[in-house]
């Protein structure tokens, strides 16, 4: 399996920093997340290293969904820039968190959806005139976060034609079995991380939290031979001991 490992518990530290860790860790795939200070990437950066990357298009003041058009076409404006730094650098994934419920806009849940999807079904344009895949992430039960339901993101996936962004710890804190993450089509990327169920912890693979209720993941690497997902697997965890953790476990269990 490919196996990747997310520049999130690193941050901010310099890229070049990151880069040279995950090497010293025999990692080969390396997914950025494309904000402050990462936002300018550069192929020279890139070329010194035999690193296969995916993006992550930025997290910080982006709401595709949002119900000010000024800020939901900036929000659009940066996950395109993000998508064409993919491009440029060879990345053929680009991962896109949906949209949020606005703080007034449960009085406009129609509006506030559409917008979302319009917005997506925009980017995931986009990207295919690049040549990239869009993946969009299923949510973390957090209150006004969109697509926590992975049935509601499959026909939105279906609908705008992209693919979709497994997160394998969001989905459980949402109580989905790896049975039923594994039932939705168009996974074409997947992220990794446990948690005890209560709360999106991005833990160290295997560190199932106080109440022992992680995820399983022998099922989920037995559904995903099942399903033959022959994409990458991104170790997202929140610290940086935690990679080194989460890289021993699967070595563990894979052999």
């Amino acid at each position: 399996m490919k196996i990747s490992v997310s520049t999130l518990p690193f941050y901010p530290q310099p890229l070049e920093d990151v880069l040279n860790r995950l090497v010293e860790l025999d990692v080969q795939y390396c997914e950025i997340i494309n904000e402050y200070p990462h936002q300018f990437l550069e192929n020279d950066l890139f070329d010194s290293y035999d690193l296969k990357t995916s993006i992550h298009t930025p997290l910080s003041d982006i709401n595709l969904a949002s119900h000010n058009q000024a800020m939901r076409n900036s929000s659009i404006s940066e996950i395109k820039k993000s998508m064409e730094t993919a491009s440029q650098l060879g990345s053929e994934i680009v991962v896109v968190h949906p949209g949020h419920m606005p703080i007034l806009g449960r009085r406009f849940t129609d509006k506030i959806l559409q917008y979302n999807r319009d917005s997506l079904k925009e980017c995931s344009q986009h990207a295919r005139e690049l040549g990239v895949t869009m993946c969009v992430e299923n949510m973390p039960d957090i209150e006004g976060l969109l697509y926590k339901d992975l049935g509601e993101l499959k026909s939105l996936i279906l609908d705008i034609d992209a693919y979709i962004t497994l997160d394998v710890g969001h989905a459980h804190n949402n109580r989905y079995s790896v049975k039923d993450m594994l039932k939705c089509s168009r996974i074409r990327h997947i992220h990794l991380s446990d948690n005890d169920g209560s709360y999106d912890s991005h833990n160290a693979l295997g560190n199932k939290g106080v109440n022992g209720k992680g995820i399983d993941f022998i099922s989920l690497f037995n559904g995903l031979k099942n399903i033959k997902y022959n994409g990458i697997l991104v170790v997202e965890v929140e610290e940086i001991h935690s990679v080194e953790e989460s890289l021993l476990y699967l070595k563990k269990i894979l052999n």
